[in-house]
């Protein structure tokens, strides 16, 4: 069978690029051995969010007398939790299945395997392209010497089909998967210690984040010890206990392992047809075309941003290359960045350092919540910084506080478009919304403070 597009794996990027390219006229084939949607659909963005969302109302039945409402916190039923979970990914799911089916796209459900430069063979079947997208995704990385039995060390797979709330976890990696499940864990009653190598949580976030996402752990009563190597687990009967190089160690009756994601690559043929490869990513340039004519690479098989929104953006882009539209390469220093904890870290653009490091002259700005009329009424705490050039456009945007991913969307803009703040002070922001955050802290950093000193 041949095929404009031949693209092995249905995840983020290969589900987008087939649903683009489809609608630019191209004969497309997608092949997936697992379900249409990848780790983010089923293991991944969403069914963590909806965990992230139970756990949020948890916290606020807790909390509701301090707004004057009587309720109770009973417990979590971790049955329902689970359903109400899976229930969204299935819907989600099923919506996807019929939009791949309407783009008359041919799916294909197997394990597929590039056998040549041209063709993927799934069971037995050859499909050939004028073009291939790999985009077979990622996996749970783990660390050598780790025992992941799924009951008392676990990935992040093993722990989004949990039936109990632990009593207590040790989370090893600071990351946003790691720091994403200790909220969740900490919300649904368990005791959590995140176990971080680096200085910081979420260390790729601007420094004065992660200092903040900490603060506001320590006062949630989730532990962490930063700055020190794992060096091994012991399991027994009564859990699992942690040794780090500074010679402490911590026990738990779980370890959960999140030490990030590898690219899903091995043999699946890509070497044997000359593909450039690096630690098992597939190096691409920034059309994500391989060093071989034909061949594409998108999501998390190549070493740019693992996001799920970054694996659509990549996937269209390709479609278009392929179509001849000839798209403008991703600015991945432009791309929304959210860590879904509580609170939420969310930034776009440069952190101070690498603004430095660029060799840009720094202006900074920072925006405390404590100003803002809606995060008062929340009971949030947190800030919005910018960081600027001086007498030039903003060069990035961190943000931390309840709901400030949905701030990204305006963020994003500002970066992208170069703007600087003159250019959105003027701009009028609801009132009271968190919105209103970002437009004070354009107004203080134009010399125009309003709800802020200076």
């Amino acid at each position: 069978m041949e095929f404009d597009v031949v693209i092995l794996g249905g995840g983020s990027g290969g589900y987008a690029c087939a649903l683009r390219a489809s609608q630019l006229g191209l004969k497309v084939a997608l092949i997936e051995k697992d379900k249409l949607g990848g780790t983010c659909l089923h293991r991944g963005c969403i069914p963590t969010k909806a965990l992230l969302h139970a756990g949020e109302i948890a916290d606020n039945t807790r909390d509701a007398g301090e707004f004057g409402v009587k309720a109770e916190f009973k417990g979590i039923d971790m049955s329902a939790v689970n359903t109400y979970k899976d229930g969204v990914i299935s819907r989600l799911h099923k919506g996807l299945q019929g939009l791949v089916k309407s783009r008359a796209v041919t799916y294909v459900e197997g394990s597929g395997k590039l056998a040549a430069k041209d063709t993927v063979e799934v069971n037995g079947q050859r499909y050939k392209g004028k073009n291939v997208v790999l985009a077979t995704g990622s996996y749970a990385r783990t660390l050598p010497g780790l025992d992941i039995d799924g009951k008392q060390i676990l990935t992040s797979d093993h722990a989004l089909h949990l039936d109990y709330v632990p009593k207590s976890v040790i989370v090893l990696g600071g990351g946003v998967i790691g720091c994403e499940f200790a909220s969740v864990w900490k919300s649904f009653g368990a005791e959590v210690t995140i176990i971080e190598a680096l200085p910081h949580l979420v260390a790729l976030e601007d420094e004065s984040s992660s200092k903040q996402l900490e603060r506001a752990f320590r006062k949630r009563g989730i532990n962490f010890e930063l700055g020190s190597k794992f060096t091994g687990a012991t399991k027994s009967a009564s859990g699992v206990t942690v040794t780090l190089e500074n010679g402490k160690t911590f026990t738990a009756d779980m370890l959960l392992v999140a030490v990030g994601r590898g690219p899903t690559s091995a043999n699946l043929g890509y070497e044997a047809q000359g593909i450039k490869m690096d630690r098992g990513y597939v190096l691409v340039d920034n059309k994500c075309r391989t060093n071989i004519p034909g061949i594409f690479a998108v999501g998390d098989l190549i070493p740019t941003l693992q996001l799920a929104h970054v694996g659509f953006a990549e996937g269209i882009l390709v479609a278009e290359e392929i179509a001849g539209f000839n798209p403008r390469p991703i600015n991945y220093d432009g791309v929304p960045r959210v860590t879904y904890s509580e609170p939420e870290v969310a930034s776009v653009g440069l952190t101070t350092a690498a603004a430095k490091a660029k060799g840009y002259e720094v202006v900074e700005l920072n925006y405390d919540l404590a100003g803002n009329g809606k995060a008062q009424i929340l009971k949030t705490a947190g800030s919005v910084k910018l960081v600027a050039e001086k007498n030039g456009p903003v060069l990035g945007i961190h943000m931390v506080g309840s709901r400030v991913g949905e701030l990204l969307a305006e963020a994003q803009l500002i970066f992208n478009w170069q703007a600087d703040a003159e250019d959105v002070a003027p701009l009028i922001h609801a009132h009271p919304t968190l919105s209103e955050a970002m437009g004070e802290a354009h107004l203080a950093l134009a010399g125009k403070a309003l709800h802020a000193h200076g």
